[in-house]
């Protein structure tokens, strides 16, 4: 079953590819099919395979023989093994369905946030839509992610993660003198964010995403790969943070509820 999910995973990853591409150039993601943004050339069946399609052909596109990128790989290898870690995580279940779901989004946002600092608003309603029916099936059968809370625990999430990103804004920009150091994009999509994972897990994936984007920035600084004014978008960090929440995030609580109130 493994390998299916990882199979699943790729085909899923190819169309995000796509997502990727278009939707920051105001593209339908539907039409035209598949073809080489250079020639135009619409791509075959076999061309379309995941992974082995750009190592048989070589990286280069069959028809102008231009050089493919590492990065459609890299989405659907990616793709793939999120797929199979929250398989292995959650098991065959309505669980599994809705976080491959928000995984997904959350993928295509991570990148496209990386290439061009935004986040759109429409993937943004399209998560917060698909997290209000996530809300309304856990009253009726309870999902893995909201532990015990209460039933507003998402709502309190969203008020923990966009209300913090949203204050923490409004401190730099009054520090700066107006210029944005926080993309209301990274505040919105604490929205979806908060719906999908409950007020304790969005604090714990708030927690996260600051301190792996605080290391990280800090390693690209000192690198001399970015400097201080260079503007280094969030997002990223905001969706490796909600994979790690999704993987790993009761453990994680639990050792901090630990350490606090059991020392």
């Amino acid at each position: 079953m493994d390998i299916q999910v990882f199979i699943l995973g790729l085909l899923i990853g190819s169309f995000l590819n796509v997502c990727i591409y278009r939707i920051p150039r105001e593209e339908s993601i539907v039409v035209p099919g598949s073809h080489c943004p250079v020639c135009m050339n619409k791509l075959r069946a076999i061309d379309l395979i995941p992974v082995l399609s750009y190592l048989f052909l070589g990286r280069k596109c069959r028809f102008c023989k231009t050089k493919i990128g590492p990065r459609y790989m890299m989405v659907e290898l990616l793709t793939g093994l999120v797929f199979l870690l929250l398989f292995n995580k959650y098991g065959d279940s309505i669980d599994f369905i809705v976080y491959t779901i928000l995984m997904s989004i959350l993928i295509v946002i991570c990148f496209i946030d990386y290439d061009h600092m935004i986040i759109p608003d429409q993937l943004v309603f399209m998560a917060t839509m698909v997290g209000i029916l996530v809300i309304l099936y856990n009253r009726k059968f309870p999902m893995y992610i909201y532990g015990n809370d209460p039933w507003y625990s998402p709502f309190i999430g969203v008020i923990i993660g966009s209300g913090s990103l949203l204050i923490i804004s409004l401190i730099g920009m009054t520090i700066y003198k107006g210029q944005e150091v926080m993309g209301m994009g990274d505040v919105k999509i604490f929205i979806p964010i908060g719906l999908f994972l409950g007020f304790k897990m969005t604090a714990v994936t708030l927690f996260l995403s600051i301190l792996l984007g605080a290391i990280i920035s800090i390693l690209l600084i000192v690198s001399g790969y970015k400097s201080v004014k260079s503007y280094i978008p969030f997002g990223p960090f905001i969706v490796l943070g909600t994979f790690i929440s999704l993987i790993w995030g009761w453990d994680l609580f639990d050792l901090w509820y630990e350490f606090v109130f059991g020392m």
